[in-house]
């Protein structure tokens, strides 16, 4: 595959896995802000989209790494929610105590902080619940629905939300409210920075809150990079039948 600043971000994630921890560490928006040419992303952060590009082709790709691109969208879904869902399912509610008990220790000195993160992190939690819930029991049958038809050739029945474009919007809006409180989380705290006097607890916290900003931004790429435009494609062939 040929690699160019020309390509939005998320196409090169999504063609070049090693590029989402080069993304990360520069803190490029591959999911969210997946459609933007890799040249904007980079000028927008000051940097180099050549330079980008370098470290993205040096990159190993994971050992894990499958190319979700071409697996049937009902793999990618069981992935997504064996993975993705489950994590979010245990660590979240697990955060929300662990940022009590810092609360609790630290909240007289950094309450300024930690309560804001608090408030937003509960948000989050609350959306990501109901929007987790919604892709299981709506989006992702439908989609493997549809999956089924084709490989059938049988016809594709019709759906109570109309075409599968209805609730991609809506889940893609959702992503957008879940990416902004991710950056929220990150101002308030000043990008994680620890104060001088954290206990392990506090340390700890950060550094779950910033694997959970990882896994969800790989998450929200999975979904809007390559689950949700094929599913809107394998619609588009099935309908044209």
């Amino acid at each position: 595959m040929i690699l160019t600043a020309n390509k939005t971000v998320g196409e090169i994630a999504a063609e070049n896995p090693s590029a989402v921890r080069i993304f990360e560490k520069h803190g490029i928006d591959y999911c969210c802000g997946g459609g933007h040419p890799l040249e904007q992303a980079c000028r927008e952060k000051g940097l180099s989209a050549e330079q980008v590009l370098a470290e993205v082709e040096k990159a190993a790709a994971p050992e894990e790494y499958r190319d979700w691109t071409s697996a049937p969208l009902s793999e990618l879904i069981d992935h997504i929610v064996a993975r993705h869902h489950t994590y979010l399912k245990e660590e979240l509610p697990a955060l929300t105590q662990v940022i009590g008990k810092v609360i609790e220790a630290h909240g007289t000195n950094h309450g300024g902080s930690l309560r804001p993160l608090r408030t937003t992190l509960l948000g989050l939690k609350d959306e990501l619940d109901l929007h987790m819930m919604k892709e299981e029991a709506i989006l992702f049958p439908l989609i493997q629905q549809m999956e089924t038809a084709e490989k059938s050739r049988g016809a594709l029945a019709a759906a109570h939300c109309g075409s599968v474009n209805n609730p991609i919007r809506v889940m893609e809006h959702e992503h957008d409210s879940a990416a902004a409180a991710l950056r929220e989380m990150r101002q308030v705290t000043t990008d994680y920075t620890l104060p001088l006097d954290a206990c392990n607890t506090y340390r700890g916290l950060f550094h779950r809150l910033q694997e959970m900003e990882a896994d969800l931004h790989l998450h929200i790429h999975l979904e809007n990079n390559i689950l949700f435009p094929r599913a809107s494609q394998l619609e588009a062939r099935l309908l044209s039948q």
